[in-house]
């Protein structure tokens, strides 16, 4: 199914089987059938999200896609296949292609060697400007992938990173990222692709504030500091 994946998030019959309650925004587990084929897929409707003071409201899914298209461009495979469909159950809304995963594996019970796989993530991050990277937003699937989740309050103009991983502080960001970095900066460039798929999830002043970032990381290829103006961890941690 793999190779038509978007065609099923977009056309699978979508059925609830449940509803994850910790999060301050409502989010289903639904089993989805297509082709003959059985998957699961989480599902977040717009009209579940609880409004924020410094986010435009009902714009929470629609970011969930954008960072699933900028992970796409730069080719990392961090983030599960996501579409915004406008048919199901509770209306329009982001259905994401679900990760089998332990969830008691989590950023705080990583092995050594699992935390020092993060670097793209917190590049991804601060690409992004995820504002809310908890521990338990980094899984590892069944196939020892990194994957990381909940991406909806990303992409403000204003800085607003708030992560729990900051292991990498001050170092110097490796080459092969770079040069993913760059090749996202040149393809943002172009009239067409990834710039013009972004402008159906995010306003053009924060498509300008996620180039700008782009150019910040390439200008200043070391992972940054936490910073010491504001709050720099999410809430809650997990």
């Amino acid at each position: 199914m793999e190779p038509q994946i978007f065609e099923a998030l977009r056309q699978a019959d979508l059925k609830i089987e449940g509803e994850f309650l910790w999060g301050s925004n409502s989010t289903f587990f639904l089993s989805a059938s297509w082709n003959e084929k059985q998957f699961q897929v989480v599902y977040k409707p717009v009209r579940g999200e609880q409004p924020l003071w410094d986010f435009p409201p009902r714009t929470l899914a629609k970011r969930e896609v954008a960072a699933y298209l900028v992970n796409e461009a730069l080719g990392w495979e961090l983030v599960p296949p996501t579409i915004f469909r406008q048919e199901a159950p509770f209306g329009p809304g982001m259905v994401q292609l679900y990760i089998d995963h332990d969830p008691n594996y989590h950023y705080f019970t990583f092995s050594e060697q699992d935390r020092q796989r993060l670097q793209p993530v917190v590049l991804l991050d601060l690409l992004i400007n995820n504002a809310d990277r908890k521990g338990s937003h980094i899984l590892v699937d069944s196939e020892s992938q990194i994957r990381c989740i909940d991406h909806g309050v990303s992409f403000h103009v204003e800085d607003k990173l708030r992560s729990v991983i900051w292991d990498f502080a001050g170092q110097l960001i490796p080459q092969n990222y770079l040069d993913d970095v760059e090749h996202f900066h040149f393809e943002l460039s172009k009239p067409s692709g990834v710039k013009e798929e972004l402008e159906h999830y995010l306003t053009k002043a924060e498509i300008r504030a996620l180039i700008k970032r782009t150019e910040q990381i390439l200008n200043t290829p070391y992972f940054p500091y936490p910073p010491q103006d504001r709050r720099s961890f999410p809430y809650p941690l997990i």
